[in-house]
């Protein structure tokens, strides 16, 4: 019988070192291994257990692989795993800073989504990703070289924001092209 791999995490799965900073190639290479070995195609003459199992080490897999991908969820899982809850819904302490921004970010979608148009939300989209990459960086910082998974854990519900801001300005973008 197939003796399960049971890594502790998603990066060890892969053989990745654990940090948010990571070579996206490798991942899908690692990735690309780990599934080649385990999918149950390669199982289909094995037992009822062994089929089972290697079903349950592809959906770990791609699990995994879904984490990894996105920074978001990368960084919340890094958190997570050092203790530091993310709490989406339950911890919504923000630095005031951030907070008058989100207010100033909201006006500006409900400006360009009114009277700005299709143009004006394309500049503000522009404008949320460049204050996105910049949180990026400071998550990858406080992550990879501070080692500070609480404030790291602020920083990925601050990230959480602009994700969302960025699906609103999909969805007035759609309503103004009329998708």
């Amino acid at each position: 019988m197939m003796k399960p791999i049971l890594p502790k995490t998603h990066f060890e799965l892969f053989g990745l070192p654990e940090r948010f900073s990571l070579d996206r190639s490798a991942l899908e290479l690692a990735f690309r291994k780990v599934q080649g070995a385990v999918h149950p195609d390669r199982f289909a003459a094995a037992s009822d257990g062994e089929r089972r199992v290697a079903m349950q080490l592809a959906t770990n897999a791609n699990e995994a692989l879904r984490t990894l991908r996105d920074p978001a969820s990368r960084a919340g899982y890094l958190c997570e795993l050092h203790g530091a809850e993310i709490g989406l819904q339950s911890n919504t302490a923000m630095p005031q800073s951030f907070l008058v921004s989100q207010m100033q970010w909201r006006e500006r979608l409900e400006e360009s989504a009114g009277q700005g148009g299709a143009a004006a939300l394309e500049r503000l989209r522009a404008d949320i990703a460049a204050e996105r990459d910049g949180l990026l960086e400071r998550l990858a910082d406080a992550l990879d070289n501070q080692r500070d998974f609480t404030a790291a854990a602020g920083l990925v519900r601050q990230l959480a924001f602009y994700d969302r801001l960025g699906s609103e300005i999909d969805a007035a973008e759609d309503r103004i092209l009329g998708h």
